[in-house]
């Protein structure tokens, strides 16, 4: 997938920035949340500023930390917010299609709260109280009511921004990144905030849902700086006693019973010493049912058992809205695909889902194009899990058109990637590949690009879709600000960015995800493939294997298995950009195409190079964004190309401060460039097909490590990189509203205040939601607190 800003492609949310607190003495300290929460009043109060005067309290508290890393969990009060503009592609929908569309909606949103409780235990209470605060006053009078109590207007604007930070991310935790976000306010003056508002003083049960969660939210230990297992974070896809050999334990279980991760969480407990994995799939329906549970049964020495009914409340406001959308769907196709999603959320069936994604590959060119469920993997530390996710969006005619070129040449293009025909599924099937505006898009953040389904057999045998969100591309690129190259590369970025961006998405997620085969062994035990012609397009050293019933490629390449990918997709779509024919489908020829070359390879190193910092974890000495990592990854191949293609350099900036300096010869990209891309990009292929698991995470680490020696010390330049990080931009989507049998589009203003009305009028049943939220809690406060 392909995540925005050109700091991102969908790829897909690793980061995690650790702040450190590091206790060199328990003398006088409290709990490790009760201590930080009042370091933080103590360091927020401070007359100097945020991060002024901190020696005259560091002692008191026995912490160490970094100003770099401190501001990396607070959103800053400039935090930048724009419209997602869909106006006119809605305005030109019928009568017909706007009620399904007012119905898909719907059930995005409603689904989309389930990633609060995929996020962290206390994002889906914290939720439920900002929602109410702000539903239930304006934010006039909400800000006149604060400033009269003792908040300034910058602490007030803190509230905002954490408040849009809370929705645009679904939880208190980066979408892109995974780091934790906290209120650049203290404790004690958002509590006496909360407090003073209308929603807590007509609902006591709030002030006992804040003192619960008030701890939680501040909360900067070591696990709860970042997502992740074990000691590395935090997770609610895993309950909080879990760690990666329990992950293990779990994949080697789903292996032997042909079992997906997708649309379940594990819940471990201990009995008699004996560790009891519960596997609950999310579903309305609870109790067992035929062909979907399983009884408790021993596996190496272990029960596991397979339950459902979670996510329940929300499923079933989702389902719902599926219901109402599938009376408008424009053909039977439609209606099929929407029939199975619900029976899918319904009962807790994947194939059910899958079954629903074979008729959404086979629906050809739709008005209105839509998918839901649990997608995307990225922020399951396993890489099994789906994130729930749901998008409706209205296809940009225009641009699709370049896009069905791009397609109808895919044959022509894939046999020049630098792999033998051999790793090449036998007949390319021609997907789907549209240009949408988008209209809602439910989750932890918005992508570029799309290629799904993500399910392995239904892409490989029977087919798959492209989309590229057209409205989301100029959308995040409003306002750049670039640092790290020449002024000249500088000025050429700003030109041809959204072009070189919408020709790399294109080509990442048509030719890169949609390309390669998986070997596999049938059933029956044969293979889907020519043994001796593989054996034969195989370089010395290279092994041949596959994979062996019941492994697909998430479940054997696991933790590595998003970036591997992204990575994988990235190199096909800086390799084949340098195709003239590819660039003519795009309008690009001449100088104008060797520029849009040359920015497409600096924008992607330049994200490598010091944007791809801010999700790596020195602490842990991990990746904590697929994408940034994947990036990361290219620039080091092409760092070790040498002859001058890339380099990275520390110089003094003009403010006679140091600073890094990232340069490309363009001159060296279709020969130095490609030949090194082409070697490394082969060599992913050939892994993910063979399923040489063992191969591909020795290389993928060696071009991972981020080293403090050598020409380029990534881990000493970072927190120079750190100082001049960017906020990731906050999209303010619309929303429909029902007038009678007509459906209104609401458009809102971009400000930190029209993001929280939107959100304010985004669901008419909010006390469901708020009552479904309340459940989840309490269903899983045993397990994760």
């Amino acid at each position: 997938m392909f995540n925005i800003s050109r700091n991102t492609l969908r790829f897909r949310p690793l980061s995690r920035h650790a702040f450190r607190l590091i206790h060199e003495s328990n003398k006088g300290c409290e709990s490790n949340a009760r201590g930080t929460i009042k370091f933080f009043n103590t360091l927020l109060k401070n007359p100097s500023g945020l991060f002024g005067g901190y020696s005259q309290f560091a002692n008191q508290f026995s912490v160490k930390m970094s100003e770099v890393a401190v501001k990396d969990f607070v959103l800053p009060n400039e935090q930048p917010v724009v419209p997602l503009e869909c106006v006119t592609a809605f305005e030109n929908l019928t009568a017909n299609e706007k009620a399904y569309a007012h119905h898909l909606s719907k059930a995005s949103w409603y689904g989309g709260l389930i990633v609060l409780i995929q996020t962290s235990v206390e994002s889906g209470s914290l939720f439920s109280i900002l929602h109410q605060v702000f539903s239930q006053e304006s934010v006039d009078d909400l800000k006149k009511q604060a400033l009269e109590n003792g908040l300034s207007e910058d602490e007030f604007q803190a509230v905002l921004v954490f408040t849009c930070g809370v929705y645009a991310n679904m939880g208190n935790y980066k979408g892109f990144g995974d780091s934790k976000i906290i209120p650049n306010i203290t404790a004690d003056k958002l509590e006496n905030f909360l407090i003073a508002s209308k929603a807590f003083q007509s609902n006591a049960d709030l002030v006992k849902v804040w003192n619960r969660i008030k701890n939680l939210i501040y909360d900067l230990s070591p696990k709860k700086c970042h997502l992740g297992l074990g000691d590395k974070g935090t997770t609610t896809y895993f309950s909080s006693n879990c760690t990666s050999e329990d992950a293990d334990i779990v994949n080697r279980y789903f292996k032997s019973i042909q079992m997906e991760g997708y649309n379940n969480r594990v819940i471990k407990t201990e009995a008699n010493g004996v560790a009891h994995y519960e596997i609950r799939l999310a579903s309305v329906e609870t109790g067992p049912m035929a062909g979907i549970t399983r009884d408790p049964e021993s596996f190496e020495g272990h029960q596991f058992s397979v339950t459902r009914g979670d996510y329940s409340p929300l499923l079933k406001l989702v389902v719902e809205e599926l219901q109402k959308a599938k009376k408008f769907a424009a053909n039977d196709i439609e209606a099929a695909m929407l029939t199975e999603y619900i029976n899918s959320f319904t009962t807790g069936s994947l194939n059910d889902h899958k079954n629903g994604s074979r008729h959404w590959v086979k629906n050809k060119g739709p008005v209105i194009e839509t998918y839901i469920g649990f997608i995307e993997t990225y922020r399951d530390p396993a890489g099994m899990r789906g994130e729930f996710e749901g998008f409706v969006a209205v296809v940009n005619k225009v641009m699709s058109a370049k896009f069905g070129v791009l397609v109808a040449g895919a044959e022509n293009f894939l046999p020049l990637l630098p792999w033998a025909s051999t790793f090449e599924t036998d007949k390319y099937l021609k997907p789907d590949f549209t240009s949408l505006d988008v209209l809602t898009f439910s989750g932890s953040g918005i992508p570029a690009g799309i290629n799904i389904p993500n399910y392995g057999e239904i892409r490989q045998d029977e087919g798959f879709k492209n989309v590229s969100l057209g409205n989301v591309i100029p959308a995040s690129y409003k306002d750049p600000n670039i640092f790290f190259i020449s002024e000249a590369d500088k000025q050429l970025l700003i030109r041809h960015n959204t072009e070189s961006f919408e020709l790399q998405v294109g080509l990442h997620e048509l030719l890169g995800h949609g390309s390669g085969k998986l070997f596999r062994k049938n059933p029956d035990g044969s293979y889907n493939f020519d043994m001796d012609s593989v054996k034969a397009s195989l370089d010395s050293g290279e092994e041949l294997s596959w994979y062996e019933e019941g492994e697909t490629y998430d479940s054997k390449f696991s933790t590595i298995s998003s970036s591997y990918e992204e990575c994988r997709a990235e190199c096909v779509g800086l390799y084949l950009s340098l195709n003239d024919d590819v660039l003519k489908i795009f309008g690009h020829e001449g100088e104008k195409a060797q520029d849009i070359i040359y920015v497409n390879w600096l924008s992607l190193l330049l994200n490598g190079s010091t944007r791809a910092m801010e999700f790596y974890n020195p602490k842990t000495q991990s990746w904590m964004q697929a994408h940034s990592q994947a990036r990361y990854v290219i620039l080091q191949v092409l760092l070790e190309a040498g002859q001058g293609l890339v380099n990275v350099a520390k110089v003094i900036g003009s403010d006679g401060k140091d600073d890094l300096l990232l340069s490309l010869d363009r001159s060296k990209i279709s020969t130095v460039g490609k030949e090194a891309l082409g070697i490394f990009l082969r060599k992913l292929q050939v892994y993910k097909s063979t399923g040489n698991v063992e191969a591909a995470r020795a290389m993928y680490a060696k071009y991972s490590e981020v080293s403090s020696t050598g020409p380029y010390p990534f881990a000493e330049w970072r927190a120079m990189i750190l100082e001049k990080k960017q906020p990731r931009k906050i999209f303010v989507q619309s929303n429909t509203r029902l007038e009678g049998e007509t459906v209104k589009l609401v458009e809102y203003g971009s400000s930190v205040s029209g993001m929280i009305q939107s959100w304010n009028e985004r669901y008419e049943t909010s006390s469901l939601v708020h009552q479904a939220l309340e459940e989840l809690w309490v269903k899983d406060e045993p397990f994760f607190v």
